[in-house]
């Protein structure tokens, strides 16, 4: 991972701490085994950064285990070749660096006796959502279900459906985001619209009801980019509300964005039969819709 520093006269290890959310005594140990270097010159944790600077960080995969731990699921579906999960905001889907535990994978190793393993530290995980972002979820069992999954997503083979409240009024009644998007060289946190190293990036929506400061929204993914829908509603000035990252405005509470995975549809890859399940958000997204309902137009 590269990272182009934004601040000046920091430390390291400080910042990396910050941009990263890794403990300094992993960074330390990273620093120590050769795995981040500054302007391509090897590091020290309380070297003073200055903007500009490049930081090469690796990460060493092998080195996160992942292990069961129990906690409960919302297991919508299961058969033996697959499982569809109702994810809640707030849990983080995989183990990384800094953090190996609490997360769904380590839900799902307890749960389930087989997981496709295409990835060490994301077995079963086909598409992730977001920490914050809630609903459903395909986790495979076996790698070549996980192929064949991943080939019909690919394929736009498999309907994705998300609510979205968004800031401010959406004129249109419906719409197409077609904008690529690749990392912030500003801030390796983010992702934007960009022709810098990006990937084509297709959001479509439709407006299911307007506020007075705020607007529902559906939105269907022809592609999976990290932080796509946030990304693309942010760049037609309609960023998610309570968003953290993307949001650009005060945030209401601490409970997230607002995006929800509502529903998933796709044709069973062994049996042929349609495979459909829709998931309500949770109480609190609920409840936050009802807030800007409520308010008079």
């Amino acid at each position: 991972m590269q990272l182009i520093v934004s601040k000046t006269n920091i430390r390291l290890d400080k910042y990396l701490n910050e941009e990263l959310d890794l403990s300094r005594s992993a960074i330390k140990k990273m620093i120590d085994d050769h795995l981040i270097t500054i302007n391509n010159k090897p590091a020290k944790a309380s070297l003073l950064v200055k903007e500009g600077d490049t930081i090469e960080v690796t990460f060493k995969e092998e080195e996160i285990v992942c292990e069961q731990e129990e906690m409960p699921l919302d297991i919508v579906y299961e058969d033996d070749f697959l499982a569809i999960i109702n994810k809640p905001s707030g849990l983080v889907v995989h183990p990384a660096v800094g953090n190996p535990r609490h997360t769904l994978v380590n839900g799902l190793l307890y749960h389930f006796n087989k997981l496709s393993s295409k990835n060490t530290i994301r077995p079963g995980i086909v598409h992730r959502l977001d920490k914050d972002t809630s609903g459903l979820m395909i986790v495979a069992k076996d790698d070549k279900t996980h192929d064949i999954l991943a080939k019909m997503i690919k394929n736009k083979e498999v309907e994705r459906k998300y609510l979205a409240l968004v800031w401010g009024n959406i004129r249109h009644q419906t719409g197409t985001i077609d904008a690529p998007i690749g990392r912030d060289i500003n801030n390796r946190q983010k992702y934007t619209v960009t022709d810098i190293n990006s990937k084509d990036s297709v959001t479509h929506f439709k407006v299911l009801e307007r506020f007075k400061n705020a607007t529902l929204i559906e939105c269907k993914l022809d592609t999976g980019r990290t932080h796509q829908i946030r990304v693309h509603l942010n760049y037609i000035g309609h960023p998610v509300v309570n968003d953290p990252l993307y949001g650009n405005r005060k945030l209401i509470n601490d409970f997230g964005q607002m995006l929800h995975s509502k529903s998933i549809k796709f044709i069973h890859p062994y049996s042929k039969k349609e495979i459909y399940f829709e998931k309500e958000p949770p109480q609190e997204f609920i409840d936050i819709v009802e807030k800007y309902r409520q308010e008079e137009l």
